[in-house]
């Protein structure tokens, strides 16, 4: 079926998820003029509350529970949320029936209007967003940052205009259903072993990621991290114009460093963006996340300047090796969105004190190896907490690693770090693995954090 943008009046849509996602396209659609049946398999929700989610937008059918046979085939297309697998059993009836199965991002896009730079990959996407985000804001009038930082495209979709910059970071369950979304610009960062339980292998993880750019033309940009092997090797694949950065490799053409200096090569000229010193974010991942952000404000057309004075001014975002306070010259960090190893080795990796580490929580069906390996003598104490625990502590194990105690909480974790850290460490919970098990977001357990290092009376 062909949907002509905006063009959604009296179409019989149904849109599966309850979160943000799905609100915010239950109410672009009603701007659009759709027929709309909202459903959840959650059969404990309670109609009213997701009422009050919905502002006020009226004519909208709730179904919860099981869906029936009767109610896809009165609809003629469905949206479903990023927490919905592409091959969850119901998604599978209404692709058996024909039925186009869109994702939000994909909805979003078809009733947006200006230009879109989009940014994927396993780490670093919410820092890179964040200051591509502030760079556009200080070079465009009109600026939206959405997408998996925490803002529905949905929900603004329809505010966009001809001359609007939009900012989406795009998790890899979002890229699982996009059709026609067509960035700009795109960036790829990096892709190592996460949401294996949902993507099964990592060639299947590595080539939803890759899709984002799958829409580009030959001279459409899409950037990628020259230190990944997996990106390197992708890229043959594409057929759009691919822009490198390295943090370790003085590239010819693309963005690099010389010496201190981050710098831009194209087309035999080089043009020094910042010194990494100027920077106020920490550790090398940090200085790659710059990097795609130069590659990325560069060619949304914005100028040097604009992008050197922004980051120069841009702080570290909210969970990600965040600064929490120093007490009793202990310092504390909440490195919450390290909710997969790679993640949590940059952030171990940032550490410059001896480091009590909490970690541990939902498991996505990765391995630790790799992650205990870079240890060494920095992580002085290993505090678990939540499902993976046990798996963690005998992979450890493994490597003769011992230093470890249990928590059945959160706030159990941070008075054990309390009761063994000294002047001159560091407490970091940066947990390697996803939240779910124990909290309803990263963001809660970096709040929860925060909240006990700031209010417990002993520490």
């Amino acid at each position: 079926m062909d949907y002509k943008k905006r063009d959604f009046t009296g179409r019989k849509v149904i849109v599966a998820g309850t979160g943000i996602s799905g609100i915010g396209a239950v109410k672009m659609l009603a701007k659009c003029g759709a027929d709309i049946t909202l459903y959840d398999g959650n059969d404990k929700l309670k109609e009213a509350d997701i009422r009050l989610k919905l502002d006020g937008v009226e004519n909208v059918k709730i179904v919860l529970g099981e869906l029936e046979d009767s109610v896809i085939e009165a609809n003629e297309l469905m949206i479903i949320s990023p927490g919905i697998p592409i091959d969850a059993p119901f998604v599978l009836r209404v692709k058996e029936k024909n039925i186009p199965v869109w994702g939000e991002i994909e909805l979003a896009y078809v009733n947006s209007k200006g230009k879109l730079a989009a940014i994927t990959g396993t780490n670093g996407k919410t820092t890179t967003t964040s200051l591509v985000g502030a760079i556009m804001k200080n070079a465009f009038p009109d600026v939206y940052v959405v997408g998996n930082i925490g803002k529905s495209y949905a929900d603004v979709a329809m505010d966009t205009k001809d001359d609007t910059v939009t900012v989406a970071e795009i998790s890899s369950f979002q890229l699982e259903s996009i059709v026609d979304f067509h960035p700009d610009v795109t960036a790829v960062l990096n892709i190592t072993p996460d949401h294996l339980n949902r993507h099964y292998t990592m060639e299947n993880y590595a080539n939803v990621k890759m899709s984002i750019a799958k829409n580009q033309n030959k001279n459409e940009v899409c950037v990628l991290n020259y230190e990944d092997e997996i990106l390197r090797e992708k890229a043959k694949n594409l057929k759009n114009r691919v822009v490198y950065y390295s943090s370790k490799n003085s590239l010819e053409e693309g963005i690099c460093l010389n010496g201190d200096n981050i710098v831009m090569r194209f087309a035999g000229e080089e043009t020094t963006v910042c010194n990494v010193h100027d920077m106020n974010l920490v550790g090398i991942h940090n200085v790659e996340n710059v990097m795609a952000s130069v590659a990325i404000s560069h060619f949304m057309g914005v100028s040097t300047d604009i992008i050197r004075k922004t980051i120069k001014e841009f702080k570290a975002v909210e969970h990600r090796i965040e600064y929490v306070t120093e007490k009793n010259g202990v310092v504390y960090y909440n490195d919450s969105k390290g909710t997969n190893t790679d993640a949590s080795i940059k952030a171990i990796e940032a550490m410059s004190r001896p480091t009590i580490l909490i970690a541990g929580g939902y498991d996505k069906g990765c391995e630790f190896d790799d992650w205990i390996k870079v240890f060494g003598d920095k992580i002085k104490l290993l505090v678990l907490m939540g499902a993976t625990s046990k798996k963690i502590a005998e992979t450890a194990k493994k490597y003769n690693y011992d230093k470890i105690v249990f928590a059945d909480s959160l706030e159990e974790a941070v008075r054990l770090c309390e009761e063994n850290a000294v002047k001159g460490d560091a407490v970091l919970l940066s947990p390697a693995c996803a939240s779910w098990d124990m909290f309803k977001s990263y963001e809660e357990r970096g709040n929860m954090f925060k909240d006990y290092v700031n209010n417990h009376n002993n520490l």
